[in-house]
Parts: structure tokens; C-alpha cells; sequence
């Protein structure tokens, strides 16, 4: 008959039934529940009706359970573990993260962790495509207006208040030389000390955030450089170097992009700095680009 009836049980009926035959004392399962005695009396009582069944035997001094009771116990008890692992495989997949994700980054992001945070949130997140997408910084924040991004790592421009801007990241700008130059042996450079030097730069189109950035830190210690070459990347800038071709002031991270035929001196003073900070729509709530952030913050 406890077979035959065991469809009809609820996991409300089973945790009722647990608690009094893990108590044996109908006062003490209640207060466990948080409900009162004779409610729960009522619903054991009902329990055993629908059942048909006696599941306990109970007189004014004890609880006991019955063959059907102990019997029932051991088969509820894997039900309700079973019943709770169910619910948290459901939530967790009502909570996994999936989808896409679009990521704006200018180049130089190849070097500061990105290739290293794609490869971490993948690990923890199969289900996520990440899209990149390299744009300048003011082509990243027309994208997350136009919502062609989720998100951006830019260099620190002023934004609109449409456009939250949080740091990642803050590094020194280096003196990028090469090998045989006569300043590639030397310490930490004045600015002033490669001032007659050609100079390979961004063209101001591609980059003028870093363009401008380059340019008023020259003129900030007196001089302006003589832009011989532009180059798009800053693989071909640090190429150009190699070559003989003149020199640039990079961020730090561009020491990875080099071969022997180039060197990197720090500036005196460690002048100027290099940001890269993390855009996102205000007001917007993504929980990819959230988690994606976290692995940016931990990879740089």
C-alpha cells in the first residue's frame, strides 16, 4: 500500500513526516519547522490517510515509528537530497551565464591580458561567445551608444554621462630604441635626451588619444618630435624601431611585442602614464560584461 500511494506524497508531507521521525516528539519537529504542534499533528495525521498507513505510533509518552514508518523514512530522506540537488542544478542553470559578448579594445590590449582573460572566462564560461571588435577609444564609445558593444577597453578620454568609465589599468610610458642606438645602453632617459630624433607615431586619425598624449608629453619637456613615420599598430611601430627606422615612446606592455633588434628605456621621473579603463553603458546591468571585468582585472 506504501508503494502503491508513494506518487501522491509532496516534499511538504515528506519534510513533516522527516522531522517528527528524526524527533520522535511532536513539540520539538514543530519548533524545527517553525510551525505549530497541532498543525503539524493535523498534516501527519492526513499524511497517513492518503497513504493509508500508519507511519507512527504515538501515545501521551512516546513516538514510535512503524515498519511502514522506518521503511518510509530511509526512501524520504534520499528524496528530499535528491529534490534539493534538483533545485540547485536549476537555479545554477537559470543562472549561468550564455550568449555574447561584444568587446571593444585598442591593440595594445593584446598585450596588457586580454588573450589571457578570454581564455579564463572561457574556462568557466563554455556557453559565452566573445566578439572582439578593435576600435580606437572614440570608436568604442560611439559603439556602446549605438550598442554595437557591450563593452570597451579604451584608453582614459573624457566621456559623455551616458558612458561609465572605471580603471583598469595605469602604466609608464617607455622609450622604445633600437638595439644599436647610442642611448639603448643607458639608464632611465630625459625626455629631452632622443628630442632630435625622427619620431614613428599613430596617425592622429587612428589614435588621438595617444597621438596627442605623445606629442604634449614632448612638449611638455620642451620640444616637438619630428614625426617621421605613422604607422596603425603598435606591432608595426616597434617593427619600425627595430629597423632602424626612428624611435617611440610606447606603453609598457609593448616590451612582450619586441624582438632582440629592439630595447626599452624608462623616462626620468616616470613621465607620462598610460591608462586603459573598462566603458560600459550607464545604467546598463550586464552580467557577462560583469564577469568578463573580473577576469580583464585579474589577467592585467
Amino acid at each position: 500500500m506504501l508503494i502503491a500511494n508513494i506518487a501522491v506524497m509532496d516534499l511538504k508531507q515528506l519534510r513533516y513526516f522527516v522531522a517528527v521521525a528524526r524527533e520522535l516528539h511532536f513539540g520539538r519537529a514543530a519548533r524545527r519547522l517553525h510551525i505549530s504542534q497541532p498543525a503539524l499533528s493535523f498534516d501527519i495525521k492526513k499524511f497517513e490517510q492518503q497513504l493509508g498507513v500508519t507511519l507512527l505510533e504515538r501515545n501521551s509518552k512516546r513516538v514510535a515509528l512503524t515498519d511502514a514508518g522506518t521503511l518510509l523514512l530511509t526512501e524520504a530522506e534520499h528524496l528530499l537530497a535528491h529534490a534539493a540537488d534538483a533545485e540547485q542544478l536549476v537555479r545554477r542553470s537559470a543562472q549561468r551565464l550564455s550568449g555574447r559578448l561584444r568587446v571593444g579594445f585598442v591593440n595594445s590590449m593584446l598585450f596588457r591580458g586580454l588573450p589571457e582573460a578570454i581564455e579564463r572566462f572561457g574556462r568557466d564560461h563554455a556557453d559565452i561567445d566573445i566578439v572582439l571588435k578593435e576600435l580606437n577609444s572614440e570608436e568604442q564609445t560611439a559603439a556602446l551608444l549605438g550598442q554595437r558593444i557591450d563593452m570597451g577597453c579604451a584608453h582614459g578620454i573624457r566621456h559623455s554621462d551616458e558612458i561609465r568609465s572605471q580603471l583598469l589599468l595605469r602604466e609608464s610610458f617607455l622609450c622604445c630604441l633600437p638595439r644599436s642606438h647610442r642611448l639603448a645602453s643607458t639608464g632611465p632617459l630625459e625626455l629631452t635626451c632622443p628630442a632630435d630624433e625622427p619620431f614613428i607615431l599613430f596617425p592622429r586619425a587612428v589614435s588621438p588619444h595617444y597621438h596627442d598624449r605623445i606629442v604634449a608629453l614632448c612638449v611638455e619637456a620642451g620640444f616637438s618630435p619630428q614625426i617621421r613615420h605613422e604607422a596603425r599598430l603598435w606591432q608595426t611601430v616597434v617593427t619600425m624601431v627595430e629597423k632602424g627606422m626612428g624611435i617611440a615612446l610606447v606603453p609598457a606592455p609593448l616590451v612582450h611585442a619586441a624582438r632582440d633588434a629592439a630595447c626599452f628605456r624608462p623616462l626620468a621621473g616616470n613621465a607620462g602614464m598610460s591608462e586603459i579603463h573598462l566603458l560600459r553603458r550607464s545604467g546598463i546591468q550586464n552580467p557577462l560584461a560583469d564577469a568578463f571585468s573580473a577576469c580583464l582585472a585579474e589577467a592585467t
